[in-house]
């Protein structure tokens, strides 16, 4: 009698106890309600950034930081991120879109204190453009009178190149040829400017990934500046009293998570530990979209999502191959029943709205029994005698699931059998880079509003190819296409040039992207971005 009532009470106490716990929960402030309080922003960031130099990132997280650490000459704007504003530069003007000269601010600095002046832009560019620093974006400041060929090693003169300071407060830009999107491309964090009297602090203007970069350390213009960084845990920037523009910022810090599972930041947006998501699950998109619109946000990007192809491994090296591994892919059925989030299938790499007015080439189809003929006709009929390949994805829960889905699809229409490979972020980076892949998951956001910024990057030697792909007659369209000052010539080269990567095929286009995001409502002032550009002026929190 007494155990039974001891457990009696005992099961009382225990709800009790579970009741007051949830009670309790319940009614503690969220996360984000204190940081809101203290002017902070937390959002999530994807991956841990892979470096903090302008000069050497390829990554969109190293992006969305920069946009807060950096300013170039051109800036975003609060009312419309894609636009071009002021940024260090007051103005520009050109008669010829060849010949570009910037009138920049005299009261820019460094979030040091420091005078900012066009002598740090040159000086900056001949740093990406210096072949022993190794960029992999070296190739956007090639627009640049003889900027390849300085990157290149064919020059070590740098005043070869069209990149002139006339005085503290003048640069001077000279172009190959007419580049009327220079402005939308200067907001690209490879040509902002870094800090020259740090980086030799800590070492010589090619080193890389010195001490310069650490918190404590890193001094840039922009925004923001970094307070903290936490590895692998967080990315805290707060304001800095120097920028030119600095009453206008509003949010007194911003923290960068690398969450890296998008499930994972769904459940911290939802446990009010995040103000927005970086992603979300492709299963969560509809449920959020019909019973939480409030939280639910979506929107174009200049983006496409796509598998590179290691050209340089049989039988992969094979045209016929990579056809038959195009056309065995039906976009339409992915994004109707897997993504379900708006993306529109890629029938060719450029995205709609490039820019200039170009329209890419409609040539990619679900076609499986061309598929298999192409596939036959290569060598292994019905899919025999094909080894077993492998795509390389990161960590993402909706890259494996789109990995898993082409995988089924090959097999269905092709018989061969695919593994799917998943590497964390900078292992992936470097594998891709490497060329130890077969096939591998990627994707492009356009840099600037121009067909260039998807089409250039396939050239001969590109820091950002990485298939081991090269055609000769593709080159000489994109060179000649920088040369050319009549609009329409210009994008019919550019337009035979796309023609020839999709025949080639060593990328697969699969689907052009939407973002997909989860914002709470009291975070104001953000606005979509074709080229996922934030300003981060513009936000604040509705009191």
């Amino acid at each position: 009698m007494r155990a039974w009532i001891f457990r009696l009470v005992f099961a009382c106490l225990l709800t009790g106890l579970i009741a007051w716990f949830h009670q309790s929960r319940a009614s503690r402030p969220l996360r984000v309600d204190i940081a809101r309080e203290e002017g902070r922003l937390i959002v999530g960031n994807g991956t841990e950034p892979a470096t903090m130099d302008p000069s050497i990132a390829t990554g969109v997280p190293e992006h969305h930081i920069f946009d807060a650490l950096f300013e170039g000459l051109v800036a975003t704007t609060v009312e419309d991120p894609d636009a071009n504003g002021p940024g260090v530069a007051t103005h520009w003007d050109t008669e010829d879109f060849v010949t570009w000269t910037f009138h920049l601010r005299p009261e820019a600095k460094w979030s040091d204190g420091t005078p900012l002046t066009a002598h740090d832009f040159v000086w900056s560019f001949q740093r990406i453009l210096s072949p022993a620093l190794a960029s992999e974006y070296a190739e956007m400041l090639y627009p640049l009178r003889g900027a390849r060929e300085f990157n290149e090693g064919k020059t070590r003169d740098f005043t070869s190149v069209g990149a002139q300071a006339l005085d503290d407060r003048t640069l001077k830009l000279t172009l190959n040829g007419p580049a009327p999107y220079l402005p939308s491309m200067l907001k690209h964090y490879s040509w902002h400017p870094v800090p020259r009297h740090v980086i030799e602090k800590f070492g010589g203007m090619t080193d890389r990934d010195t001490r310069w970069t650490r918190a404590g350390n890193l001094v840039g213009n922009g925004p923001y500046k970094l307070k903290e960084w936490r590895f692998t845990h967080s990315i805290t920037v707060e304001k800095n009293p120097h920028h030119w523009d600095a009453g206008k910022v509003r949010i007194n810090e911003i923290v960068f998570l690398p969450i890296v599972s998008d499930a994972t930041e769904e459940r911290a947006f939802r446990d009010g530990q995040i103000h927005k998501t970086e992603s979300m699950p492709l299963a969560q998109v509809p449920v959020y979209r019909e019973k939480h619109p409030e939280f639910f946000h979506e929107h174009s990007l200049l983006s496409t999502y796509f598998y590179r192809i290691n050209v340089t491994r049989p039988p992969l090296n094979n045209k016929l191959v990579r056809k038959a591994l195009a056309l065995a892919i039906d976009r339409d059925g992915l994004i109707r029943n897997v993504l379900r989030a708006g993306q529109k299938p890629a029938t060719g790499f450029t995205p709609p709205g490039a820019g200039q007015g170009y329209l890419p080439p409609d040539v990619l189809g679900f076609r499986p029994d061309e598929a298999r003929r192409l596939l036959a006709q290569a060598g292994f009929p019905d899919g025999k005698g094909f080894p077993k390949f492998e795509i390389l994805i990161n960590t993402l829960e909706a890259h494996r699931t789109i990995g898993e889905a082409i995988q089924e699809m090959w097999k269905k229409h092709l018989n061969i059998q695919v593994a799917v490979l998943n590497q964390d972020w900078g292992v992936y980076l470097d594998s891709q880079k490497k060329l130890q892949y077969d096939v591998c998951r990627a994707g492009w956001v356009g840099d600037y509003l121009d067909p260039f910024t998807f089409l250039s990057i396939w050239q001969t030697g590109d820091g950002n190819n990485q298939t081991g792909w090269s055609n000769v007659r593709y080159d000489g369209l994109m060179q000649a296409s920088l040369r050319e000052r009549d609009t329409a010539r210009r994008l019919a080269l550019l337009k035979e040039a796309e023609s020839i990567l999709l025949d080639e095929l060593p990328v697969l286009p699969v689907y052009w992207y939407v973002r997909n995001q989860l914002i709470r409502p009291e975070l104001k002032g953000y606005k979509p971005s074709l080229l996922e550009h934030i300003c981060y002026k513009a936000l604040y929190f509705e009191d």
